[in-house]
């Protein structure tokens, strides 16, 4: 099912207006919370939005597969999404913090399977996925960038405007969606198994005592994750930082390099300190925040922000290849997709009531422009990546899994994680 010449830039339209749609407001959403009186719901928004990855891709996956095309699943999703986002601005100025989060967790709802419907339209509608999907894929960050250079430019940053600039073109894109090439359910007429939804199978990858450490390791290093995701945008905002949408952007930016670096680095080091270089990132990410704000020294932030590719990139990255080495053929969907769940939901949930509790306790306490207790806050999440750390350098040997390293066509189906 592949539709001529004209199939790459209709798919490449698609991925980059997905991911313009989140990146116009969710790298800058705490300080948008914040600056309206919210700051101590920051935390909370994340983990709601964890909760949400748990649940939507099982019921909208299950959905997807067997009954409704893709790309009207995409279309109609897009267009619920708009309304919810449009209506977001209204209760962040009325300071509505219940309704404000439950809205949030909607959206996600909604936005989640985005990643593996676009994936799948891809897939099924191009030829030689490992040459062409990066191309598309990739057009999804340069979405992702355009929309936080845009916001920042137009002053944007700290406004609820940029949510509802959001839920504009979400609507677009939810229309755009229906004229996508034909993207029929692939699992049409097969049995409903739980055993696929719920990923059972997969589970039984934690029997080996090293995929268990990663999975682990995995879930406590999404708190110094969530707390960059959920407040690097209120410390630029605190600092008197221009443009924060757009400095932001230097974060996506890392992230291509340092995946066009990896290919180098896999024959060279292997999973152990693949993963290793990430968490010490991690580390290292909020110790240059730390002294950053006790110092008011913008640059060490900005660097900071910089070592976010190979915060990503290194550890998470390497972990969606190293997990489908783990698995194999047999069960590589499931593992994913469990990978996923503890990742982007169990991780994230507990990585941002995590921060959330530790803003609250240190920065809130004494208002949000006391430099000293920013810096205290990101001590924190840079001692727990520590203990990772040392946990994976004296813990973690999975030689089996470095026998076969990373091809380039892994790193390019990777390039989903962007």
């Amino acid at each position: 099912m592949y539709q001529g010449a004209w199939v790459i830039p209709r798919l490449s339209t698609m991925m980059f207006l997905q991911y313009f749609v989140l990146g116009s407001w969710f790298a800058t959403i705490g300080l948008i919370l914040s600056r309206h009186g919210l700051g101590s719901i920051v935390g909370a928004a994340f983990s709601v939005g964890g909760i949400a990855a748990i649940i939507s891709p099982i019921i909208l996956g299950m959905v997807t597969d067997r009954f409704f095309s893709s790309q009207k699943v995409l279309g109609v999703i897009n267009l619920v999404g708009a309304v919810v986002l449009w209506t977001m601005p209204q209760h962040i100025y009325s300071g509505n913090a219940s309704v404000f989060l439950l809205l949030m967790f909607c959206y996600m709802l909604c936005f989640n399977p985005t990643y593996s419907l676009t994936n799948n339209i891809s897939f099924q509608n191009i030829k030689d996925t490992t040459k062409k999907f990066p191309l598309i894929r990739v057009c999804g960050t340069i979405g992702f960038i355009t929309a936080g250079l845009l916001i920042g430019i137009l002053g944007y940053s700290d406004s609820p405007v940029s949510i509802q600039i959001g839920g504009a073109v979400s609507a677009f894109l939810g229309f755009y969606s229906f004229t996508l090439p034909h993207t029929p359910p692939l699992a049409k007429g097969k049995p409903l198994s739980l055993r696929d939804i719920f990923c059972i199978d997969a589970f039984s990858l934690l029997k080996n005592k090293y995929f268990l450490l990663f999975i682990l390791g995995t879930v406590i290093l999404f708190i110094p994750k969530a707390a960059y995701q959920s407040y690097a945008s209120v410390l630029l905002g605190t600092l008197k930082v221009d443009s924060v949408a757009s400095v932001l952007t230097i974060g996506q930016v890392s992230e291509v390099l340092f995946l066009l670096l990896m290919p180098l680095f896999f024959r060279r080091l292997g999973f152990k300190y693949m993963f290793i270089i990430g968490i010490s990132a991690h580390m290292l990410r909020n110790l240059l925040f730390s002294f950053g704000a006790a110092e008011t020294f913008i640059p060490l932030v900005l660097a900071g922000i910089a070592l976010h590719g190979l915060c990503w990139d290194f550890f998470f990255v390497s972990g969606y290849i190293y997990t489908e080495k783990k698995a194999g053929e047999e069960m590589k969907s499931q593992a994913q997709g469990m990978l996923i769940m503890f990742t982007q939901g169990i991780g994230m949930f507990i990585g941002g009531a995590v921060s959330g509790v530790l803003y609250n306790n240190t920065v809130t306490r004494e208002g949000p422009e006391a430099l000293s207790q920013w810096s205290t806050f990101w001590i924190y999440p840079s001692m727990i990546a520590l203990v990772v750390a040392l946990v994976f350098l004296f813990f973690f040997n999975d030689r089996e899994a470095d026998d076969t390293q990373a091809s380039e066509e892994e790193l390019n189906k990777e390039r989903v994680s962007i």
